[in-house]
């Protein structure tokens, strides 16, 4: 996966926490109207085990710092949020899906490396800069030409040859306006859907971006596609979970990615540290499942109450510079 080639996995910090479950409290976090996006992939050979009451068996995790991506503009309600405060956040509703953190190394089934952040919502070709720049350009040229051929025809002896001259100069300019401002336009909205794909894997768009921008459009899809480019342009909170398996990891050195589960919010109107606990209780249904492509859910009502933390102790350095890809060559 894109996202896991970016782990530097010397500086990974593993670290393992017993977190006590909270309590669902209804209150005014998330308004009716607002949904989170969620989209969960699974490996093919990764299956949760059921044990005779139909309940999952237990699997154990340590957690990594996977990174955090800054917006485009100062946000207190993320920026002063660390790992830990991710972690303590994610944990809760983990153990809810019986996922539940651990001090063993030797048994420790997964690797949930964590990555979080905002989004930058990417500018539109007739609204940017160089689109402005160029058409004032135009205008000014415009201007200045239609000045000169002012004097040519005051001076003109013969005004139907002067007019036919201007003529043909305003035909030429006028192409070449267009031409500049296409090509500015063209440059513009090629750059535009590089960052909107950016987002959409980022986000866990990009299955309902392949399905919408290729094929044979039509009002239902053209509708869905307007709809998946203004959630993509928008600026979006999110939290990115990756499982690795952890053994083969610490044994092979080989990272395999066995679920992911990504989900995010629109910023607008939202404050990340009150809607965090909200968004991981939503997205905590897909944790080791497969959400089937892009899932859109009202965000719940509520927040979760943590509570007191124990420390069962960190996984030591060694053993991070082991799990490294530099360890394995």
């Amino acid at each position: 996966m894109a996202v896991a080639k970016t782990i530097c996995w010397i500086r990974v910090l593993l670290c393992v926490q017993a977190l006590w479950a909270g309590v669902l409290v209804t209150g005014p976090s998330a308004r009716g109207e607002e949904f989170e996006a969620v989209a969960s992939k699974v490996s093919r050979d990764y299956v949760r085990k059921k044990a005779a009451d139909g309940s999952f068996v237990a699997e154990s995790y340590a957690f990594a710092k996977g990174g955090y991506w800054s917006g485009p503009f100062a946000d207190s309600t993320i920026d002063k949020m660390d790992f830990m405060d991710i972690a303590r956040t994610i944990a809760v509703p983990l153990a809810r899906q019986d996922y539940y953190p651990t001090a063993d190394q030797k048994t420790t089934n997964l690797l949930l490396v964590v990555y979080w952040g905002t989004t930058y919502a990417p500018e539109h070709a007739s609204e940017s800069n160089a689109y402005s720049l160029m058409q004032k350009k135009a205008t000014d040229e415009h201007q200045a030409n239609q000045a000169e051929i002012d004097a040519e025809m005051a001076a003109a002896g013969n005004q139907e040859d002067a007019q036919v001259r201007a003529a043909k100069v305003l035909e030429a300019q006028s192409a070449d306006e267009l031409s500049s401002s296409l090509a500015v336009a063209q440059a513009e909205n090629r750059t535009r859907d590089k960052a909107n794909w950016r987002n959409a894997t980022m986000l866990g768009y990009d299955s309902e971006w392949n399905a919408l921008m290729v094929g044979l459009s039509g009002p239902a899809q053209d509708f869905k596609k307007t709809q998946m480019i203004a959630e993509l342009e928008e600026a979006r909170y999110f939290v990115v979970v990756m499982a690795y398996d952890y053994q083969l990891l610490v044994k092979e050195k080989k990272h395999k990615l066995v679920w992911e589960t990504r989900f995010s919010i629109r910023q607008h109107n939202h404050a990340f540290d009150q809607q965090l606990a909200s968004m991981v209780l939503q997205a905590s249904k897909f944790f080791g499942q497969d959400s089937n492509g892009l899932a859109r859910k009202p965000l719940p009502e509520g927040h979760v109450e943590i509570g007191g933390v124990r420390n069962l102790g960190d996984i030591s350095e060694d053993q991070v510079k082991q799990s490294s890809p530099a360890a394995g060559k």
